[in-house]
């Protein structure tokens, strides 16, 4: 009689430890998200949600590499348009010297003079194409392009170009008023404004386009990390809700078990 006693109130217990085991390891869970703050921690609490979160998390990281990208997109072409701004002030001024210099009324110390202050201007406006660099990259002196990465995907990229000013105005370098024809002087003049206006405007587009960009860029970084916050993120109102719950079947269970326990030890003792 004692085994059959034994094996009928000892059926309760090995339930109720079972329940009990499973609202500690829910809780364990629990405890774990509350700490980390997000809702999927690793592959097994969601497989293809970690996968998701991962494809955002990278595309996030992407951007905002590509945003930073862009600005130095911007810097390097800004750069490069403060030298063709100050390039055009010199090719300005040479042209109005050049005119000076058309006044039958000046003799020969006279254009000498000018031409002085032209040489100057000719010599400024071959340093400032060989000195505008930007992290060591000649912006006016060579011909060609750099290119910026300026997405999280490949192909999406924006080439800056360079250009080579001083052996594309080569003609208002060689201007000389004291023997030269004042008319060949203007036309060289009008020429190096009319291409060093053509390289600013370029470089203005480009600028647009890259800030256009890193504004496009921006938003689809707010969008991607709001994504990932919403699958990845706890929802902590929820969470401690879960978690009082979790207590008191805790506590429920703990305390059947408890009675259970008793019951039969106090059967067991009749019996006995």
């Amino acid at each position: 009689m004692t085994g059959i006693t034994d094996s009928t109130f000892g059926l309760g217990v090995p339930k109720q430890v079972q329940e009990n085991n499973q609202v500690q390891e829910k809780k364990t869970d629990l405890m774990e998200k509350l700490a980390s703050g997000k809702q999927v921690n690793s592959a097994a609490d969601g497989a293809a949600a970690q996968q998701i979160i991962d494809r955002l998390t990278s595309q996030v990281e992407g951007n905002r590499q590509a945003v930073s990208n862009v600005y130095d997109g911007i810097s390097l072409a800004q750069v490069a348009e403060g030298g063709l701004d100050g390039i055009n002030n010199d090719v300005s001024r040479i042209r109005e010297l050049t005119l000076q210099a058309g006044n039958g009324s000046l003799n020969d110390a006279d254009k000498r003079a000018i031409q002085s202050e032209i040489s100057a201007l000719q010599k400024n406006i071959s340093q400032t194409a060989e000195q505008t660099t930007f992290g060591g990259k000649p912006l006016l002196s060579e011909q060609g392009a750099l290119s910026f990465q300026v997405g999280a995907n490949a192909g999406e990229n924006v080439d800056v170009q360079t250009n080579d000013v001083v052996n594309d105005i080569a003609s208002v370098l060689n201007v000389d008023v004291t023997t030269g024809s004042v008319n060949d002087a203007l036309a060289a003049t009008d020429a190096a404004l009319e291409t060093v206006g053509a390289y600013r405007a370029e470089l203005g587009a480009t600028q647009n386009q890259l800030a256009s960009t890193a504004r496009n860029l921006t938003q689809a970084d707010v969008n991607s990390s709001a994504a990932q916050s919403r699958i990845a993120d706890l929802d902590y109102a929820q969470a401690s809700s879960q978690q009082a719950a979790l207590d008191v079947q805790g506590q429920a269970a703990m305390s059947v078990q408890s009675m259970a326990t008793q019951q039969e030890g106090q059967v067991l003792a009749l019996l006995s």
